[in-house]
């Protein structure tokens, strides 16, 4: 896989969030979501059909959606585009690190969740103190 290509085809979906803007056709990250939703039952016929270049085109449909997603959440105040690829890399490192080690997935896994429990309490916190 080129990196290149991913940092590419996000510059491009900067460019469609951008026209996203003024445009009546789309409705921000509901948009998005109806469309990965639908495009993931595209993905499930191609994998039936097998049909390997629909369903690579379908995965890239799929991923597309998600980028738009992405860029629309954030247009939107609701994430930090950088801060869920920092969340993703972390979460995933640690879980592949933890089996490494002897751990179990789930085991990671909820230790992940109760630090994330933990983060959501003090965010709620600060909000309220506000």
């Amino acid at each position: 896989m080129n990196s290149q290509h991913l940092i590419k085809l996000l510059d491009v979906a900067r460019q469609k969030n951008m026209i996203d803007q003024d445009s009546e056709w789309s409705n921000g990250s509901e948009t998005y979501l109806r469309e990965i939703r639908l495009e993931l039952d595209e993905v499930q016929e191609e994998l039936d059909s097998d049909r390997n270049c629909y369903l690579e085109d379908e995965l890239g449909d799929v991923f597309w959606d998600y980028l738009n997603l992405l860029l629309a959440l954030e247009q939107e105040g609701k994430i930090s585009l950088s801060r869920v690829f920092e969340r993703a890399l972390v979460k995933y490192s640690e879980r592949i690190d933890g089996i490494q080690q002897g751990s179990f997935w789930s085991e990671v896994k909820r230790q992940q969740k109760q630090r994330l429990a933990e983060e959501q309490a003090v965010e709620k916190n600060k909000a309220e103190l506000l």
